[in-house]
């Protein structure tokens, strides 16, 4: 059963979008950005209707949710506060919650404020960590197809403008095979961006995106967690994932191989058995 629509959490209205019959167990899927919206995760995720109840938002400021907010109501966590009253608002007391990139900072943050409301947590694409774990041989990698593209960082183009730009001029970032940039780009033509988290951003007030102690938090609480990541992770590279499963060891690290930051999309199979593996046990 397909459902979708806005659903009030408080000072803001997120977009919703659901999958799979109501009775299955629920699974909340955070998209990253933050200023993009869920679309280029539905594809993959939703290969997994038919063994949970899956559950994709928007954030506030992105995609169909609440918008043009004051420059105050942009923060990780706000955002992170707003998974939990939707959870409360769907009439969930706990919920597997996949997060993905920045996602995955919102998930850490929520199971560090709300525990009991998560139930299985998934890292996709995420980092515990800052820019300082770098893999040197993936870093100059990163600044090689870096340098193929046009910066659209000029502070003239308007906010939506300069996200639109730079998500499909970092194309050659996110996926590892160059091949695929063009259907990659084509994924982003559909994505819903939205220029709203760039101000607070740049104007520092948003801080970092990923709690203080990521790995504590995970050790605390023992959920049970899978670290999803490719191998070719150009942003946040696989040794930070590794890292993170290494402090946190009742963890799970699964690997993408030979794809990058967008793996859902560069192998979605492998993502997504991944995914019903660690789910169906």
């Amino acid at each position: 059963m397909h459902r979708e629509g806005l659903i009030d959490v408080g000072d803001v209205a997120l977009y919703v979008r659901c999958l799979g019959a109501p009775e299955l167990p629920p699974l909340l899927v955070v998209h990253g950005g933050p200023s993009w919206d869920h679309s280029y995760l539905l594809p993959a995720v939703g290969m997994l209707a038919d063994i949970r109840r899956v559950i994709l938002l928007d954030l506030r400021g992105c995609g169909r949710s609440s918008r043009d907010l004051p420059i105050a109501a942009y923060g990780h966590e706000l955002a992170a506060e707003d998974l939990s009253r939707l959870i409360d608002r769907l009439g969930y007391e706990s919920v597997d919650i996949l997060g993905f990139s920045y996602g995955g900072a919102l998930a850490l943050r929520l199971l560090d404020r709300h525990p009991r409301q998560v139930r299985r947590l998934v890292l996709a694409s995420a980092s515990g960590y800052g820019a300082t774990d770098l893999d040197p041989v993936l870093d100059a990698e990163r600044a090689r197809r870096a340098g193929a593209g046009p910066d659209f960082g000029d502070p003239r183009l308007d906010p939506l403008t300069r996200t639109r730009e730079d998500a499909l001029n970092s194309a050659a970032l996110h996926v590892w095979d160059l091949g695929l940039v063009p259907a990659w780009r084509r994924v982003l033509a559909n994505v819903r961006f939205s220029g709203d988290w760039l101000p607070p951003y740049e104007a520092g007030l948003l801080g970092p995106a990923r709690p203080a102690d990521s790995a504590a938090i995970l050790r605390r609480d023992r959920k049970p967690t899978l670290i999803l990541h490719g191998e070719k992770d150009l942003g946040f590279p696989l040794t930070a994932a590794e890292r993170l499963h290494s402090a946190a060891p009742h963890t799970e690290l699964a690997v993408i191989r030979n794809a990058a930051h967008m793996a859902h999309f560069e192998r979605p199979e492998e993502w997504v058995g991944q995914l019903r593996r660690f789910l169906s046990a």
